[in-house]
């Protein structure tokens, strides 16, 4: 985080204690895109996504005085949102939605990718299990290490690994399979 930003949700944090209404809206503006990204990544549709980031936000908003820190807020926000997305995907499981049947929104393709590839690379992502899928989100989209992703899902840091490494056999044997199809398609 940059000493600026830091410096900003310092002061927000500071104010909050005092009444200041408004700190709340500065939190908001410097970490929805993070909350935002991780749920859309995980669920793979925007409407959901910006759905769990106001559940976020207001959890947090009831919850606001208990935050200590700018880096206790990540982490909090980080964690919420996570368990969030972990257990919404249960329950749309449960009730037989799939969400191999929904198609996300398509990320706009570099020059140099091959846009169905990464169409394949998504629908395999949303198709892992939800606790594979999240420490694949967290740890490929943003960027965290094993050692945060257990602290985030509360497990232990070995189970992480094993995860992210099963969840990566699966992409990767997936993935394969579909690039065959299409060369066979193409015969």
């Amino acid at each position: 985080m940059s000493d600026l930003r830091d410096d900003r949700v310092q002061a927000a944090l500071a104010s909050s204690t005092n009444g200041d209404s408004s700190a709340f809206a500065v939190i908001v503006a410097e970490y929805q895109g993070m909350v935002f990204s991780i749920a859309y990544h995980f669920l793979g549709d925007r409407a959901l996504a910006e759905d769990m980031a106001q559940e976020v936000f207001f959890e947090l908003y009831r919850n606001f005085t208990a935050i200590q820190s700018s880096a206790h807020l990540t982490h909090w926000l980080r964690r919420v949102c996570a368990h969030r997305c972990i257990d919404l995907g249960r329950r749309r499981k449960s009730r037989k939605e799939t969400l191999m049947d929904e198609l996300p929104e398509p990320l706009a393709p570099a020059s140099h990718h091959d846009p169905l590839l990464s169409e394949s690379l998504q629908k395999s992502v949303a198709a892992l299990p939800e606790t594979q899928r999240m420490v694949v989100v967290l740890r490929y989209q943003e960027g965290m290490s094993p050692d945060e992703i257990a602290e985030i899902l509360k497990m232990p840091v070995n189970t992480v690994k094993s995860t992210l490494h099963r969840s990566l056999v699966e992409l990767r044997r997936k993935l394969a399979r579909k690039i065959g199809e299409v060369r066979y398609a193409f015969l």
